[in-house]
């Protein structure tokens, strides 16, 4: 897919990764350039995934209910790969912060390769099962704008002149972390079951290697685990400074 501006037809993918390169680069030098310089990338690629986040919940809905066909299986739409393109971008660009920034952040680095891995093998070699990796890109996103609002509030809650940060991380972080475990801990796991019981059966033989969808599933599972271990110590964490809070009061009433 490619889109026109006048005359020239620009290709999706290089045009959506210029845009948020630039982004980046404006929130970078711009937008955060009196934050301090340690949270400056924090904040940029947090920018830059707020511009990818909703819109892609968006983008991805109305590609995959827009097809006649909605199997697992089904050959990609033009809608759709336009979506992956998108997404393709956003990761590209994300990866590029962290080896630039992060070069230690294993985790991250390793978690885009693999989500790259995904989302090129379905737009580029095998042109089938977007509407799996879309549904799976829709519940990964859903949560993104919360999630970007409390991880920019977290990264200046420790600036003693911004109190505000506090309260806006302190009154996110239940909500949050209740939205965080019903999507990743419930549904995602609930979609990712059918999605493997579809291809184990068989339903995307001759359009899809086995190889592929293992590869597949095997990124998702590990994303997945990954997740619901991150917020389960967030949950940990919550409790623990409540229940110390409640002791110091304790001790202030006595």
């Amino acid at each position: 897919m490619s889109i026109d501006i006048g005359e020239i037809s620009i290709p999706d993918l290089p045009l959506f990764f210029s845009m948020f390169l630039t982004i980046y680069l404006i929130a970078y030098l711009i937008v955060f350039r009196n934050w301090k310089p340690q949270i400056r990338p924090e904040a940029s690629s947090c920018l830059i995934s707020i511009f990818h986040g909703t819109p892609a919940v968006f983008l991805a809905t109305r590609a995959v209910f827009s097809s006649s066909s909605r199997s697992f299986s089904s050959a990609n739409t033009a809608a759709q790969n336009t979506v992956l393109d998108f997404s393709v971008a956003y990761f590209l660009t994300d990866l590029v912060h962290y080896i630039v920034f992060n070069p230690s952040d294993v985790l991250f680095i390793g978690h885009h390769l693999a989500t790259l891995f995904v989302f090129l093998t379905c737009r580029f070699l095998v042109f089938h099962g977007a509407c799996a990796i879309l549904g799976l890109l829709i519940l990964a996103e859903v949560t993104s704008a919360c999630q970007n609002a409390w991880t920019l509030a977290g990264a200046r809650k420790d600036d003693p002149e911004s109190r505000l940060a506090v309260k806006v991380y302190d009154l996110l972080s239940p909500p949050f972390y209740a939205f965080y475990s019903i999507v990743r801990g419930v549904l995602g796991p609930l979609f990712f079951g059918k999605m493997v019981a579809f291809y184990a059966r068989g339903g995307a033989h001759g359009v899809i290697p086995n190889w592929l969808w293992i590869s597949w599933a095997l990124v998702v599972g590990t994303a997945i685990t990954v997740s619901i271990l991150w917020i389960w110590n967030l949950w940990i964490d919550l409790f623990r400074q409540r229940k110390a809070s409640q002791l110091r009061q304790d001790k202030k009433i006595r």
